[in-house]
């Protein structure tokens, strides 16, 4: 066995660990940004490539379920917005166009729901997706962000106005 094998084997049992550990929370982030499966799947392995590749960085032991989330966001939103740049393929319209018309109108919504969470800053759609996806208390995001819960509890209300009037602007422009 290699000096390289020795040091190698314990930082991959630690990465196994992490990865058991946070990839529900990665995951479920990923596909409450971007609404897709597949999408989710390929955030999950962006991100822990990224973290297996860079090794370790130093403030990620402090707290590893901020950091992984934070990444997940960040990489949900870069999806978003690579999708908003790529021109829907004629098979994507076609399934679209063969869904009926209340499945079209939820489908606009969603669409629309993910695309306005991809325009704002990174730090409020991290917010919201802590409080509407995972369920947290402003208590609690305050504590996994290491703020207060008043900083959380304005950021929420700004959060949210934004929200809307990005959602009103789209669909009314599909309505």
């Amino acid at each position: 066995m290699t000096v390289a094998g020795v040091i190698a084997e314990p930082l991959t049992r630690e990465f196994e660990n992490i990865f058991r550990e946070h990839y529900d929370l990665v995951h479920g982030t990923a596909y409450g940004v971007t609404g897709r499966r597949e999408d989710a799947e390929d955030v999950v392995q962006t991100v822990f490539l990224r973290l297996l590749r860079r090794e370790l960085p130093p403030d990620f032991h402090r707290n590893p379920k901020a950091y992984l989330y934070r990444a997940a966001v960040n990489q949900s939103l870069n999806i978003i917005r690579s999708r908003r740049r790529r021109p829907t393929t004629a098979i994507e319209h076609l399934e679209i166009s063969a869904a009926t018309g209340t499945a079209d109108q939820a489908e606009a919504i969603h669409r629309n729901l993910y695309e306005a969470i991809g325009e704002l800053k990174p730090k409020h759609a991290e917010i919201l997706i802590l409080r509407y996806v995972h369920d947290y208390s402003d208590a609690d995001i305050a504590k996994l962000l290491g703020t207060s819960r008043g900083t959380i509890a304005v950021s929420l209300y700004r959060s949210r106005a934004q929200l809307k009037k990005l959602l009103r602007a789209s669909l009314g422009e599909h309505l």
